[in-house]
């Protein structure tokens, strides 16, 4: 029999492991939010992922656990490893990515590099940590922020009355210094359980308002040192926090040249969607070698550049299917994914993937595709 991957989450992430699943062999099952969402072609379950009872049911008929997001309730996922469920990321290391306190205490006990930061309760702590950081910083809530939400760059205490206004008891805003930075960067780790690790090459994102817009792997410029540090890094963190699965970590290159950790996600990610076309073996194919705790595939690009470009918002007027025949007459080389999802400004719902050895060729290729669905 096949074996039985269940992912909790019906988004794109989801959506997008559908077709590796079937080239491997692998039965794949979505428990999905609400009906009609991206992966509801392999949606066997809908239902609240919070509900101990709704994702011990899916559990149920699945030989491995994984996620399409971060969102899942710590209790929730103890139950079920306690239950002798495979769960991939375990509940130990996701709690690194769902929660930025817990993560920044973490890395610092690790040795990783990362921006100053401090556990703030109130307005005075706030301004304390202004004060020995010139005057700025930024602040976030823990958890569940993504795309940018649930950040704020502060200039006074009072800047983030609202916020602390909200906490519950025992809670915290986490502050971390206003880093400069020249660009930001994404490593990719894919490690199984039984602890082979691959690396994807480090790559470039371009943030347009807190969203990723497009993606240049590998990062252009990218000296041997930034190569092997950024490497380092990602492995580190993934043996660390014991990650299995698909690990990326968005990482600042700063103007003087330090390479500090952003974030951590846990699962297939943004910053690796190029792979899909561009990797010998893409992201979402490996998520599912990983945590099925099969050998890891190859992470090598196929061409010397790839770039990604998300289509953001989707079409104004008509729809996706009135682009499509412009995009691909024009654009033959340009692979186009899309999510199912309805368009919305500035809602991810779909991506471009080119290839090349012209960086420009490809990033103009990527982009102009893209605007077909604009």
């Amino acid at each position: 029999m096949a074996l039985r991957i269940g992912v909790i989450g019906g988004g794109q992430l989801a959506r997008m492991m559908i077709a590796p699943a079937v080239e491997l062999g692998l039965d794949i099952r979505v428990l999905a939010e609400s009906e009609g969402m991206s992966a509801q072609l392999a949606a066997t379950a809908v239902g609240d992922y919070r509900d101990l009872e709704t994702v011990r049911a899916f559990a149920k008929d699945v030989d491995v656990i994984t996620f399409d997001h971060e969102h899942v309730p710590q209790e929730v996922l103890r139950a079920l490893v306690a239950e002798g469920v495979a769960v991939h990321p375990g509940p130990d290391a996701l709690r690194f990515a769902q929660d930025k306190l817990d993560m920044r205490a973490r890395l610092t006990e690790l040795g990783v590099p990362q921006p100053d930061w401090a556990r703030v309760t109130g307005a005075a702590a706030l301004q304390a940590f202004l004060d020995d950081h010139g005057g700025s910083a930024v602040v976030k809530t823990p958890r569940g922020g993504y795309d940018g939400k649930g950040v704020r760059v502060v200039r006074s205490a009072e800047d983030a009355d609202d916020w602390f206004a909200q906490l519950a008891e025992d809670d915290a805003l986490l502050v971390e210094e206003l880093v400069s930075f020249r660009r930001e960067l994404a490593q990719q780790i894919a490690r199984r359980p039984s602890g082979q690790m691959v690396a994807y090459p480090v790559v470039e994102t371009v943030q347009r308002d807190g969203v990723c817009a497009e993606v240049l792997a590998p990062a252009p410029a990218a000296t041997d040192r930034l190569v092997q540090v950024a490497e380092g890094i990602g492995r580190q963190i993934a043996e660390g926090l014991g990650v299995t699965g698909m690990l990326a970590v968005e990482l600042f290159e700063t103007d003087d040249e330090r390479i500090l950790v952003n974030e951590l996600a846990m699962r297939p990610h943004n910053s690796g969607h190029w792979s899909q076309d561009g990797a010998v073996t893409g992201q979402f194919e490996q998520h599912l070698r990983a945590v099925a705790d099969l050998p890891l595939g190859d992470p090598s690009p196929r061409a010397q550049w790839s770039v990604m470009v998300n289509i953001l918002g989707g079409p104004a007027e008509g729809s996706f299917e009135d682009r499509f025949e412009a995009a691909m007459s024009e654009h033959p080389d340009a692979k186009i994914h899309t999510y199912g999802k309805e368009a919305r400004p500035g809602r991810k719902v779909g991506h471009v993937n080119t290839a090349g050895d012209d960086l420009d060729d490809v990033v103009y290729t990527a982009r102009a595709a893209a605007a077909h669905f604009a």
